[in-house]
């Protein structure tokens, strides 16, 4: 059981909502769509589902040609981040309406309806209605029935963002089980890069339309194919420093210089035009033994709690760093910041990434 792209394209007037896009998901599989507000990936999961077609290309599953096949006609399940239930109806009869609406027999219908509010541990709840239900009970109710239809492609659009903390940390455990029971391809759409991670699979970066890199979710996050993708597959964005190579030493800013090995970088690498980028978490107000320091001035902290997000200009770039406990720093103050070496990834002058940060490749 597969789903195919090929060369998939969507284009609204002027307006390019998806570039040509290849990729094969496959049976049993989590895929998480990640990316930005606008990136594309509800554009992206009406062409998979059937929601909308193509301005190019071609969709497949199991290897046929369902490209002008209606939505109707294909065996895809759809759950959206404004989760819909039935208000009048039974918790039972929310779940069993794709069901009777399929013609199947009572039987089959309560069987089904059984086993999949097992997996959702709604069985104490069928004979409740939606609004006599918590939040997260709801979102689980409109899972079940998207469940229920044993659809071969689960499609979620971003099916957590509306539910406060606790339930979003309870579903995004409960998601991976269920997945993992069902055996269908499911679609995840996510701005969350910590997200995507919890979730695990597989992963597919979007930016602007375009997806940057898809593979297992830890190796994108670990060693991204270029700037771009490293900027969606981290939140705060990653910190860049433009940087020049001339034989021992990197200039950057105003024409100031540090050694090829302040950012760990290996003097056989060419002289050019380069990109240095690193993860808000890996700056440093305390000093640390080989690290290079760099002075900056405050902007505005963030206390979220047990860490402060600090933003920062250096040069002009915009920095933020997320340093652990509750920092009450004067805003316009000057302000050093220390990078470690292996946390930095090395980006050409086009943005494909030259080398991954070396603390990732033994991760």
């Amino acid at each position: 059981m597969t789903l195919t792209l090929d060369g998939v394209s969507k284009v609204v007037g002027d307006a390019t909502h998806i570039h040509p896009t290849d990729l094969r998901l496959e049976k049993g599989t989590m895929n998480v769509l990640l990316g930005p507000t606008n990136a594309g990936k509800t554009s992206l999961m009406r062409l998979m589902a059937g929601l909308d077609r193509p301005s190019a290309g071609h969709v497949s599953w199991e290897d046929e040609d369902v490209t002008n096949r209606r939505v109707q006609e294909r065996n895809v399940a759809m759950v959206y981040q404004q989760f819909i239930n039935y208000p009048t109806m039974s918790v039972r009869d929310n779940i069993a309406s794709p069901l009777r609406l399929k013609g199947l027999a009572r039987d089959e219908i309560e069987a089904r309806v059984g086993r999949t509010a097992e997996l959702m541990k709604l069985t104490p709840m069928l004979d409740r209605r939606p609004l006599e239900l918590s939040g997260g009970q709801q979102q689980r109710c409109a899972l079940a029935r998207a469940l229920v239809k044993d659809a071969g492609l689960v499609l979620l659009d971003e099916p957590l963002a509306n539910l406060d903390y606790k339930l979003r940390e309870e579903l995004r455990a409960e998601i991976p089980r269920i997945f993992a029971e069902s055996g269908a391809i499911f679609v995840y759409a996510t701005t969350e890069p910590e997200e995507a991670l919890l979730l695990g699979g597989r992963c597919a970066t979007l930016w602007q339309g375009r997806v940057t890199q898809f593979d297992d979710t830890p190796l994108v996050y670990r060693r991204p194919a270029d700037a771009t993708t490293a900027r969606v597959f981290s939140d705060p964005p990653m910190n860049f420093l433009e940087i020049e190579k001339r034989g021992d030493d990197l200039v950057y800013g105003d024409q100031r210089t540090m050694p090829v090995a302040a950012l760990g970088l290996d003097e056989a690498l060419a002289d050019g035009h380069y990109t240095a980028g690193f993860r808000p978490a890996h700056l440093s107000l305390a000093p640390q033994e080989g690290a290079t320091r760099f002075g900056t001035t405050l902007q505005v902290t963030e206390i979220t709690g047990s860490e402060t997000f600090v933003h920062l200009d250096h040069d002009g770039d915009r920095w933020i760093g997320l340093v652990p406990g509750v920092r009450e720093l004067e805003p316009g103050a000057a302000l050093d910041v220390h990078l470690e070496p292996r946390h930095v990834y090395l980006f050409d002058a086009d943005g494909a990434l030259v080398r991954p940060a070396p603390y990732a490749e033994a991760a």
